[in-house]
């Protein structure tokens, strides 16, 4: 007899495969694969998160009440149409769990995070790719991807990545042209990192309709990616669809402890912020010098591109030789780049002089 058989769809998912954090062989390793903040967390949700050791056996707050009222405070938002997650990657698995199945399309830029087509298939729907322009979410192209079929419209931005942004305008311009039953979710990751004039992460066009979600993130900033804590800001009906789906206790109490310490540790943020504005420009004009192609970015990355993918995978070899690790993006449909995060003074000074070296001696 034959075995148990998936749903349609899992089989064509390519597992997710994170940034890698070890190079065999060698111990002094840079780490500047994931996006992570080089500064770490706060000190204060450190310390949230190590006096809750004696707490272990208690239950979370099912509902996250204190966290959403201080996360509310910190950006504006409605607690009351808040929803917390175990990260963002959760809140997307859940938002396409609720509004989309077999037979319905989930719509995407080319090259945005992978999760929104992991999850699309998880549930049977069908993702769609639409083409960007210069690395950047096409609003037209999106649009003309829409059928009949779509439920949801997903829009990193910044994206990642390729550490570009669409306007304000440009995303209002998006959510005119799709149907009111379409579900736009605007993921803002790494808002805390732009400060563009004509940039904004989301939370007004939540509140100005039915049908836009915007999520966010401790992962980045805030340094607490190995406590998964995520947040989504929602109209009140999608808010509570969510809070139906998700599970009673999605967020651990620990984890809540050190979010709830991190976003009231403002100077700490601006601690992370101020050290991007400095490197971020740094690292591309010191890369840039070098003859490397490095995109325009607005997060805490950069996407390099290189002449070919062989040569960007002998580029990722020589990084990891001199101990730093970068992410490859072919599964990004991006063969031919390498993305950087940001890292501390010497680490980004590191990658420069591995690079040099690499570019100055081809083929060895």
């Amino acid at each position: 007899m034959a075995g148990p058989v998936p749903r349609p769809g899992i089989l064509s998912i390519k597992p997710y495969v994170g940034g890698g954090h070890t190079v065999e062989g060698v111990s002094d390793v840079v780490v500047l694969s994931a996006n992570e903040t080089p500064i770490g967390p706060s000190p204060d949700a450190v310390k949230a998160y190590t006096d809750f050791a004696g707490e272990l056996h208690r239950y979370p707050d099912g509902d996250a009440g204190e966290l959403r009222a201080a996360i509310g405070e910190r950006f504006g938002c409605d607690p009351a149409n808040i929803v917390c997650g175990a990260g963002s990657d959760e809140l997307i698995a859940l938002l396409i769990r609720s509004y989309a199945g077999p037979g319905d399309e989930v719509l995407h830029s080319r090259h945005g995070f992978l999760m929104y087509p992991i999850s699309a298939l998880s549930v049977g729907a069908t993702p769609v790719a639409a083409p960007e322009a210069n690395y950047t979410t096409d609003v037209d192209a999106m649009l003309s991807m829409v059928t009949d079929r779509t439920r949801m419209a997903f829009i990193a931005n910044p994206n990642n990545p390729t550490g570009s942004y669409i306007s304000s305008d440009e995303m209002r311009r998006l959510r005119a042209g799709l149907r009111d039953d379409i579900v736009l979710v605007v993921d803002s990751a790494y808002a805390e990192y732009v400060s563009r004039n004509d940039y904004a992460a989301g939370g007004e066009m939540v509140e100005a309709g039915d049908n836009v979600v915007m999520l966010r993130t401790f992962s980045k900033i805030f340094g607490l990616a190995a406590l998964r804590l995520g947040w989504a800001y929602c109209p009140p009906d999608i808010a509570g669809v969510l809070n139906r789906v998700r599970g009673p206790f999605n967020v651990g109490a620990a984890t809540q402890a050190a979010g709830l310490a991190a976003i009231r540790d403002v100077a700490h943020t601006d601690q992370g912020r101020a050290h991007n504005d400095k490197w971020l420009p740094w690292l591309t004009q010191a890369l840039t010098d070098i003859g490397l192609t490095v995109h325009p970015s607005v997060g805490n990355f950069i996407l390099v591109r290189f002449d070919d993918p062989e040569t960007a995978d002998a580029a990722n070899a020589a990084l990891a030789q001199d101990g730093v690790v970068v992410r490859a993006m072919g599964g990004y449909g991006l063969p031919e780049c390498l993305r950087i995060t940001i890292g501390l003074e010497d680490e980004n000074k590191r990658v420069a002089a591995s690079l040099k070296n690499f570019q100055d001696n081809p083929g060895q």
